[in-house]
């Protein structure tokens, strides 16, 4: 619990540096027309690695350089345009010293996240944005946790304030992570998922019930839709309205089914995503939603089931 509460001070504290310093690392990236390079040493390589993702995932293009590599070769990944993010905690770092001339023959701006004032990349750097801490979470004071955790968090400022500097959008997010759930969420449609033509549960509403059972047995679905004369959606049939039917009804499989079924039924458009289908399932408590292209006109051209999403792994 102490190490929690030690780390959750270093981050409370850091709030104070997202100041007008910040901004303008924001503005920097922002107007750069190349990379965010971000650089690092041990622990601070790993949170760097995390950063660069998380910059590449918002919106920000940007690539993670081992800075012990940068001599050997790796440097090349540097391009006039781009912006190299250093971090240090110690400020010092050999390797990160070392790499700083080479950057400044390429004409490259320096952000540092530099957890010691007044040393040497401190004041290599073009902006610096402060990671210090007043004390680590480990016992002794050594082992970097609260500044690896004001760090990150500091990275995750500075991605998601470029993210909605850039207008990043929710379809942005999902063509950023298209293998992944985030892709699945942000992406996928109704239109992806929902059952077409002949599997779409429908019958007359001049029909008997017992023919509704037939279609709904048949189609599997737990529902069907009630079409009138023109084909128009006018009601549904779930499992629960056969149960309220067998409950007030007599010669319930003669019964026709604009009797029984429930109007003003749901729906939704194709171009709808999954996630918000789903959503409206949950809302109302359905299970089912008829899909229309557009507008509720003519005969629904689709219908979806929850477990159509969830199978495809979406999930609120």
């Amino acid at each position: 619990m102490e190490v929690l509460e030690k780390e959750a001070e270093a981050i409370k504290n850091a709030i104070p540096r997202i100041d007008a310093n910040f901004e303008k690392v924001v503005d920097l990236i922002g107007r750069s027309k190349g990379k965010v390079i971000v650089t690092g040493v041990g622990k601070s390589g790993i949170v760097g690695r995390k950063i660069s993702a998380t910059l590449s995932s918002t919106g920000t293009p940007s690539l993670f350089m081992h800075a012990g590599e940068a001599s050997h070769g790796d440097i090349g990944v540097v391009s006039r345009g781009d912006v190299l993010l250093i971090i240090s905690n110690s400020g010092e770092t050999e390797e990160l010293v070392n790499l700083v001339p080479f950057v400044r023959k390429l004409g490259v701006p320096i952000v540092g996240f530099i957890g010691k004032e007044n040393s040497i990349l401190t004041k290599k750097c073009d902006i610096v944005i402060s990671t210090a801490v007043k004390e680590e979470a480990c016992p002794h004071g050594v082992v970097p946790t609260a500044s690896s955790i004001v760090t990150n968090a500091l990275g995750d400022a500075l991605a998601i304030a470029l993210m909605v500097r850039r207008g990043v959008e929710k379809k942005h997010l999902g063509e950023l992570h298209p293998g992944g759930t985030i892709g699945k969420r942000l992406l996928t449609t109704v239109s992806d998922l929902m059952h077409t033509g002949d599997e779409i549960p429908l019958i007359e509403d001049d029909k008997t019930m017992k023919e509704a059972l037939f279609v709904m047995t048949a189609k599997g679905l737990g529902i069907v839709g009630v079409v009138d004369k023109d084909s128009e959606l006018v009601g549904v049939i779930t499992d629960g309205d056969l149960r309220r039917g067998l409950e007030r009804t007599e010669n319930f499989l003669k019964t026709k089914t604009r009797e029984i079924m429930t109007t003003n039924p749901k729906w939704i458009t194709s171009s709808a995503l999954a996630i918000e289908a789903l959503q409206t399932m949950e809302k109302y408590a359905i299970t089912n939603l008829f899909v229309y292209n557009g507008e509720k006109k003519g005969k629904p051209v689709g219908v979806i089931h929850i477990h159509d999403i969830l199978r495809y792994g979406i999930s609120i």
